[in-house]
């Protein structure tokens, strides 16, 4: 059986319980019999002493009557419910409030010792077996002239003092009981606010464990086991929208390299059954150099944006002339654009302006945007490169005059692998990473890249790149 943190719970509740009530069953009745008599001691001392003081010290200097002093006891005695001797130190007893008086009749006390209380004012037993039970007994002098004449001795039932002590006992007992049952709002709390909640969370986490990370699950909770709830969830979220994208990645991957596979495959096989004349293949021959072609620059950009995406990226940043890498950028498209008869325009801030980045990078970052600026732009129409300075930022665009993008499809075109339908026809080469290396390689550099683009009319990417000291000192 598996032993939950609830079963733990319970288990330390009972052991609470049950120990609570043992100590209380083992320490307490001891300590409240022995609290019962230490004041109920105290207390018939001090009767007896105001006895001794003012009752019966008259006796034995003939102030008073035997009768008038037996009176008062009785009614002390009464109140008290206990019994009160006045007796002699050789043991005779003058005066008991549970007898009537009797003169005739002499009463002893056998083996009386006044230093049975062993030094204290009070004991416990049958007081020299007067009594056929425990008694606590109680003395206190009778002095006259600095000479002791007597003793008073009260004598009180310790079955009284044991019920007493009983009641306190079950008064304990039953407060303890009624705390042990409010407790259980404890255990019920916890079950609602702790338990309940970690069993989802479990459950959840056990499903997310067993790859099912599209199971959903809901805490109300604005505590820390909420907190924990939607971190897990939030997990989830990550990771079943990892697990789509490592199906749309192999799917797209997939496809891309099947396409100039196919082609290459069925080009050969013509080849060699002949359906292809052997006039015919060199022109064969290089539609297949193509398609090779095609398939290592897919790889060589999955290569990199892998790269990219590696934590902990070095970047050989430099202080660089960002308009002559623009200018040399554009140099190598003159024939493609010369084939389709599409101009470049530059409008540079400046004839030298520095920027502190990685210049292979960066060029990289503008030959993409270049060259998809040229695969979807018009013939006879004009690409526009353009800098601008804003405080300590140098902004560079590209943008281009083609078919645009749509509106719906603007979020996606950072996404690997992405074609929007409008490009699918025009871009054959393409493998859909140009723009996530892009995006990569500037997100790399702290900056920021965005696109704006209008359907039919044409699309600007406009990227930052942080602004060198170089070119302050230039100007000194």
């Amino acid at each position: 059986m598996k032993k939950t943190i609830y079963l733990k719970f319970i288990l330390a509740y009972v052991i609470f319980g049950v120990f609570g009530f043992i100590i209380v069953n083992t320490f307490v009745p001891n300590m409240t019999r022995q609290h019962l008599i230490r004041q109920n001691a105290s207390a018939l001392y001090t009767e007896a002493t105001v006895i001794a003081e003012n009752y019966a010290s008259g006796l034995y200097t003939n102030e008073t009557s035997l009768e008038a002093v037996k009176e008062q006891l009785d009614i002390i005695s009464s109140y008290m419910d206990a019994v009160i001797w006045i007796i002699n130190p050789s043991g005779r007893m003058i005066l008991d409030t549970s007898a009537p008086i009797d003169l005739e009749k002499e009463t002893f006390i056998e083996n009386f010792d006044p230093t049975v209380t062993a030094g204290s004012y009070y004991n416990i037993g049958t007081f020299f077996g007067s009594f056929d039970e425990e008694m606590l007994n109680v003395l206190a002098p009778i002095t006259t002239n600095y000479t002791v004449k007597g003793y008073v001795v009260i004598h009180m039932s310790m079955e009284t003092l044991e019920v007493s002590s009983n009641s306190l006992v079950n008064i304990s007992l039953i407060t303890l009981l009624i705390l042990f049952l409010l407790s259980l709002i404890i255990l019920i709390f916890f079950t609602e606010i702790v338990y309940l909640p970690l069993r989802k969370i479990t459950r959840a986490a056990e499903q997310y464990a067993t790859g099912n990370v599209h199971y959903e699950f809901q805490i109300d909770s604005d505590d820390e086991i909420g907190y924990l709830a939607a971190c897990i969830s939030c997990m989830a979220g990550e990771m079943a929208r990892t697990e789509d994208n490592q199906k749309k990645f192999v799917a797209n991957v997939s496809h891309d390299f099947r396409s100039p596979l196919t082609s290459i495959r069925g080009y050969l096989e013509a080849m060699i059954d002949g359906t292809i004349p052997p006039e015919m293949h060199e022109k064969y021959l290089k539609i297949v150099l193509n398609e090779t072609e095609r398939l290592t620059k897919l790889t060589g950009s999955l290569l990199t944006l892998n790269n990219l995406n590696t934590k902990g990226m070095l970047l050989d940043k430099s202080d660089f002339d960002i308009n002559q890498v623009i200018r040399n950028t554009a140099a190598s498209f003159e024939g493609t654009c010369r084939q389709k008869t599409i101009g470049i325009e530059l409008v540079l801030t400046g004839d030298v302006m520095y920027v502190t980045a990685d210049v292979d990078k960066i060029q990289q970052v503008l030959y993409n945007l270049l060259d998809n600026a040229i695969k979807f732009s018009h013939h006879d129409s004009v690409i526009k490169i353009e800098t601008t300075e804003k405080k300590n930022k140098i902004f560079v665009s590209v943008k281009d005059s083609g078919i645009g993008i749509p509106k719906e499809d603007l979020k996606m075109v950072w996404e690997r692998f992405y074609k929007s339908d409008l490009s699918r026809g025009k871009d054959k080469k393409g493998t859909g990473l140009g723009l996530s290396i892009a995006r990569e390689i500037i997100l790399s550099h702290n900056e920021h890249i965005n696109v704006i683009s209008t359907e039919g009319v044409g699309t600007e990417f406009i990227f930052s790149l942080a602004k060198s000291d170089k070119n302050e000192t230039d100007e000194d």
